[in-house]
């Protein structure tokens, strides 16, 4: 057997899992092969996972994207890279779910910059070792007693493995085409120390270890395969010395786990029972059966998995236990269906495609490199950190924009409110370029002084801030590539047949208007329906707000308890202290789309009222007349309605009841005792 030997070794995304495993073995076993690596630090990356190479001589970090052909072709060049083995790809398949593009812009253009960079350099690359998945072969048969071979045909199901099948055809193109000496390699789930934890069983060890439930795709019947990661980096270490070029290698085990199986397994180790703490949630809009894989090829190599199910996740649960605090802030990983920020044109900090890469040499040390630093960077060099959030908020004199603003504050987020006027295009645009968010908030609108009724006699201010101001922003905002928050009403409906008040039955997020008794809900309606077409829209269907200061005159509970008379009916409502903070987590999520953003249940005029008097004032009392009175003194019509909030439940399953959060949030805070020692 023909045995390989590089020299300088190029490794793409290896600040991430699996590579940073055999870069790490690559550099401890191999000290007279140079490695490179070259990682843009995406969410799922990290230095750290590199930390025992740093003071290894033939180590060299490079800070940067795949996608950027000038960063590519001059590392080739001037590092004389005769193998490359690339890792780099997006890789979670509940992201490729909700944002495909940037998936084919990683997995299929990256590719193809490194393969034409390769072609470019003439015979220089001896190898090319292209990193793919099990899932480019679709569902295995759940009768099959023999995998899928090298020579199976590729049938992906999800965005993601069509990607990385997508990448294997240019892969073999390219090598057929052009010579170049190709190795595809096509692997099982690998699981170890340093994942991120938007896997199963980081995530699962990390819920485990905060009590928390475990979260299982429909039934957990789905059958997977799991190798220990230092197997996984040793089977690249043979593939590259021993692997033959224009071969495919696939790199799995016989040994499968039901998904429900592995949760139980990770229960046992922490002495938790498995009927209380598993969690079954809403599966994926598709979930392969089965991955199954016949490795005899590589065995043929000399290759073997040696690391017990057992003992790797033991390994794996002690690392976690030991550094629960490696990854920062991973709650928005810890959800069911976690979605990361992974918009296209968002600057998170790591694009490399108009950045520049500082190559520093040294004779004995190798050093970190990271792309040169915009003016201003403190120090004269930039971080390799990712720089934290930065909001945009529109809205400054308003409550909620008010709100966000202390929000920010308490969490430490970089914010700024916008000064332009949300009607002046060019405004916004140098807002923009001024603040460089990461996001937009859109907390401004007409609501009316003192209420809904001022709209009848204002129309032209009321389209120009609530239709043309917020269509304008959401345009804006896409054509810089920046995710909107936008806070709309969820009084654009009323009880009708369908949904009868006292039924239970709410109006959910897909649900057209069906009222527009007044002009700030029909315009409300109709600038709903428009940022329908705006893909990079979240809008959060907000109802009579209230919050814990009684004594703002836009709290709902204010309101009422100062009017002579009230109607009672049963209402959707949103309690800003509770539900404020989860859009900014909503944020963070990257979730879009419309999203009822209200407490689940109703609470009624009285029932509020009731609370009222018992928690702050016993003496109160109050009136109430009925909606044919009411309209005698008002101007426009009022909405009344029940929105389903079971979306938003199911995404964030601590969002309390409508009542309970009344309670927590509103009336116990502001509790007074009375003098007969009761509240």
């Amino acid at each position: 057997m023909t045995t390989y030997t590089p020299k300088s070794i190029l490794i793409t995304g290896a600040a991430g899992f699996i590579a940073s495993h055999v870069a790490n073995r690559l550099i401890r076993n191999y000290p007279d092969y140079k490695i490179v690596v070259l990682d843009k630090l995406d969410y799922c990356s990290s230095l750290k996972n590199l930390l025992p190479s740093r003071s290894s001589p033939n180590f060299k970090f490079v800070k940067g994207d795949i996608a950027s052909a000038d960063l590519v072709n001059f590392l080739l060049i001037t590092e004389e890279i005769d193998t490359i083995m690339h890792f780099a790809a997006q890789t979670h398949v509940d992201n490729s779910f909700g944002n495909s593009f940037e998936f084919t812009k990683n997995n299929i253009y990256g590719t193809h910059v490194l393969l034409e960079a390769c072609k470019v350099a003439s015979g220089q690359i001896r190898r090319f070792i292209h990193v793919s998945t099990d899932e480019v072969y679709g569902e295995t048969d759940e009768d099959a007693v023999v995998g899928n071979h090298e020579a199976s045909q590729l049938l992906p199901t999800n965005p993601y493995s069509a990607t990385k099948a997508g990448a294997e055809m240019l892969v073999m193109a390219y090598g057929r085409s052009y010579g170049l000496p190709v190795i595809t390699t096509r692997g099982n789930n690998v699981y170890g120390p340093n994942q991120f934890p938007e896997k199963l069983i980081p995530k699962f060890i990390l819920l485990a270890m905060k009590g928390q439930p475990l979260p299982i795709h429909g039934d957990g019947a789905n059958v997977r395969s799991y190798l220990y990661c230092e197997d996984v980096a040793e089977a690249f270490e043979v593939i590259l010395h021993r692997g033959e070029v224009g071969h495919v290698y696939n790199i799995g085990t016989k040994k499968e786990r039901r998904v429900i199986d592995v949760a139980k397994d990770i229960c046992k180790l922490f002495s938790l029972d498995p009927d209380a703490v598993i969690k079954f949630v809403e599966n994926r809009p598709f979930n392969d059966q089965r991955y199954f894989l016949d490795d005899q090829k590589l065995t043929n190599l000399g290759w073997s998995e040696r690391t017990l199910w057992e003992e790797g996740l033991k390994k794996t649960m002690e690392w976690y236990t030991t550094n629960p605090n490696w990854w920062g802030d991973v709650t928005g990983a810890l959800v069911p269906h976690p979605r990361m920020l992974m918009m296209p044109g968002i600057d998170n900090g790591n694009s490399g495609s108009s950045q520049q890469a500082v190559i520093t040499k040294s004779n004995s040390q190798s050093r970190m490199v990271v792309r040169v630093p915009k003016s201003g960077s403190a120090g004269g060099v930039a971080s390799p950190r990712k720089p934290s959030l930065k909001f945009l908020i529109y809205g400054r004199t308003g409550w909620i924009g008010g709100l966000l603003g202390k929000i920010c504050e308490k969490q430490g987020i970089h914010y700024e409110y916008g000064k332009g006027r949300l009607e002046d295009r060019s405004q916004l645009i140098a807002d923009i370029q001024n603040v460089k968010p990461t996001h937009v908030f859109n907390a401004a609108g007409v609501t009316g002084r003192p209420n809904v009724d001022w709209c009848e006699s204002h129309k032209p201010e009321t389209i120009r801030t609530n239709v043309v101001g917020t269509l304008n922003l959401a345009d804006v905002c896409r054509e810089h590539g920046l995710l909107l928050m936008n806070y709309a009403t969820g009084c654009i409906f009323e009880y009708d047949a369908e949904h009868q008040e006292g039924s239970g039955t709410g109006f959910k997020e897909e649900d057209k208007p069906n009222f527009d008794g007044s002009f700030y809900s029909k315009t409300k309606g109709m600038v709903e329906e428009l940022l329908n077409e705006f893909k990079n829209v979240c809008t959060l269907r907000v109802r009579m707000p209230i919050s814990s200061d009684l004594n703002n005159p836009r709290n709902f509970i204010t309101k009422i308890s100062r009017y002579n008379k009230v109607v009672n009916i049963p209402n959707s409502m949103t309690i800003l202290d509770e539900l404020l903070p989860i859009s900014v987590e909503m944020a963070k999520r990257n979730l879009k789309g419309i999203w009822n953003f209200t407490n689940p249940g109703v609470v009624s005029h009285n029932e509020i009222l009731e609370m009222y008097k018992t928690y702050i004032d016993p003496d109160f009392k109050w009136n109430n007349f009925t909606l044919e009175e009411q309209a005698e003194v008002i101007v426009a019509a009022r909405s009344n309605n029940e929105l389903d909030a079971s979306k938003l439940k199911t995404e964030f399953p601590e969002l309390l009841s409508i009542k309970d959060s009344l309670i927590k949030y509103v009336f116990e805070p502001n509790k007074k005792v009375h003098a007969n020692g009761v509240a």
